[in-house]
């Protein structure tokens, strides 16, 4: 007898679980759930995170994809307490539930701040806040990069205080300073600064503004994300942070080179004021002005001292002025004592000469003359003497025969060379000569004017030879026969093939070919 579960509707598992599956999926399409984090080992290698959910009492499965991960402001972390904002649903493979987490953010602001100090304690222990990396601002920067939202009142007052200070070009990168992506597109935009090169249609700012005006803790977290400052750290250019308030405290202001209490306070640092600076030239320029007189006059008086100093001209000629007059007054004397020495040795030298002495001179070096003369000719005849008999010893010593008998046998020798060459000469003129008649003879045999010789003809158009019947009608023609040349014009209708012969008229005896 049947019993009353027997009617009963009946599912099959798969049934059952996508009905199970649909009703958790509707009546928990939105929900928040607050629990600690726990069982999180990072992103899996797909880039999906899965952890737990849970309380003093239960656990709830949960798993953030990896679209949704990328977009979190801050990664989760084991035991960290969480809000998890999502919707529920069910893994029929394991009849479990789970719960795909839209958003996260930490349970309240304490978990805020601890999540604050754990990351500045980590970014610090890697000494991206060591004061020792910080650079310094430049005195004149002439171009400053900003970042912080265009449309806020930051940039216009960062704007306006720069005009008042000190006008210089401003560069802004427009970025969201609130919300789930500021934090990546401060960082981005740090970097794109630094990015820039020398070839760029925008110059590469010399200091970068990182502004924002106040807010809660919530407000200002993307400025506390790590790639914001990992990003400040890196900066090549100098980087001064003006996020919120005085009171307001991010980590980028750890890691910037300067921090502002305010954006006012960072345009203020970041330029001099320009009517200062005027102020301070016209008053250097005011002063080297007087040291450089003070200069000259302190020169002009040391120069009328020194030459105060120096003696008088007349002082210092005094001297050589009267060496010079005494040596004048004695020149007159020692030039007429001077002629009298040289008078008294000119006598002394005319003294010693006469006739005489000249006469015996000029006898002393003819008769010495003659005794060489004497002594060269008889020197010459010995040396003629002894020449002659060395030459007639030597040509005794030299005889003809053997030589004239050489040059007999050599003129022989010459002689059989000469006909030998001769011969080999006519034969081998003669061998090219039946060569080159047996060439002759084969050109004539092959030539095209024995044939033409037969009573044929070369018909030409143009410089070629026409080879068949498709010449062009009007086409000029050149006839060639053995014993000359005739001009003919193809006509239409009169070139015709033959198998056997092809009659042709001369020129002026009608056509080429008549019908």
């Amino acid at each position: 007898m049947p019993g009353p579960a027997q009617n009963l509707v009946e599912f099959t598992v798969s049934e059952l679980s996508a009905a199970v599956k649909r009703a958790i999926e509707d009546g928990f399409s939105y929900v928040r759930v607050r629990g600690e984090i726990s069982g999180y080992r990072g992103p899996h290698s797909s880039g999906h995170a899965y952890f737990a959910l849970k309380d003093d009492k239960a656990r709830l499965e949960a798993v953030v994809w990896r679209t949704t991960f990328q977009k979190l402001r801050f990664k989760p972390t084991e035991g960290m307490e969480v809000i998890a904002v999502g919707r529920l649903s069910t893994f029929p493979g394991s009849s479990k539930y789970q719960m795909f987490v839209d958003s996260l953010e930490p349970a309240g602001v304490g978990a805020l701040m601890a999540l604050l100090e754990e990351r500045r304690k980590k970014l610090a222990a890697e000494g991206l806040f060591d004061a020792s990396r910080k650079r310094a601002l430049p005195f004149l920067p002439r171009v400053i990069g900003v970042v912080t939202s265009p449309t806020g009142a930051v940039i216009r007052d960062i704007l306006h205080r720069l005009a008042d200070r000190f006008p210089v070009h401003v560069v802004v990168w427009p970025v969201r300073v609130q919300g789930e992506t500021s934090g990546e597109e401060v960082a981005a935009a740090i970097r794109g600064f630094n990015a820039l090169g020398g070839d760029a249609r925008v110059r590469r700012p010399d200091v970068i503004i990182v502004a924002r005006g106040g807010g809660s803790l919530e407000d200002l977290w993307g400025f506390n994300d790590e790639a914001v400052v990992r990003a400040t750290a890196e900066s090549a250019i100098p980087v001064i942070a003006a996020v919120g308030h005085e009171t307001d405290v991010t980590l980028i202001d750890h890691a910037a080179d300067r921090r502002a209490p305010t954006p006012t306070a960072a345009a203020e640092m970041a330029v001099p004021v320009r009517g200062d600076l005027l102020a301070s030239l016209e008053s250097l320029a005011g002063r080297h002005r007087s040291a450089a007189l003070r200069r000259m006059e302190a020169g002009r008086r040391d120069l009328l001292a020194a030459t105060r100093a120096l003696p008088k001209p007349d002082d210092l000629l005094a001297v050589p002025r009267r060496s010079l007059d005494e040596l004048a007054s004695r020149l007159k004397g020692a030039l007429g004592a001077n002629a009298s020495l040289h008078r008294v040795a000119f006598e002394r030298c005319a003294g010693r000469l006469s006739k005489d002495g000249l006469v015996r001179f000029f006898g002393q070096q003819r008769l010495r003359l003659a005794t060489l003369a004497e002594r060269t000719a008889r020197s010459a005849d010995v040396l003629l003497e002894r020449r002659g008999a060395d030459l007639s010893i030597r040509a005794r010593r030299l005889r003809i025969e053997p030589i004239e008998a050489q040059i007999i046998r050599e003129r022989r020798r010459v002689d059989e060379l000469g006909r030998g060459a001769w011969r080999g000469f006519g034969a081998g003129l003669s061998a090219r000569a039946t060569r080159l008649s047996g060439l002759d003879q084969l050109l004539r045999t092959l030539s095209y004017r024995n044939v033409l010789a037969r009573g044929f003809a070369l018909v030409r158009s143009g410089d070629r030879p026409v080879h068949g019947a498709q010449v062009t009608t009007g086409a000029p023609l050149d006839i060639e026969f053995h014993d000359g040349h005739v001009s003919a014009i193809a006509t239409s209708g009169a070139v015709r093939q033959r198998k056997r012969k092809t009659e042709t008229v001369a020129a002026g005896q009608g056509s080429l070919f008549d019908e």
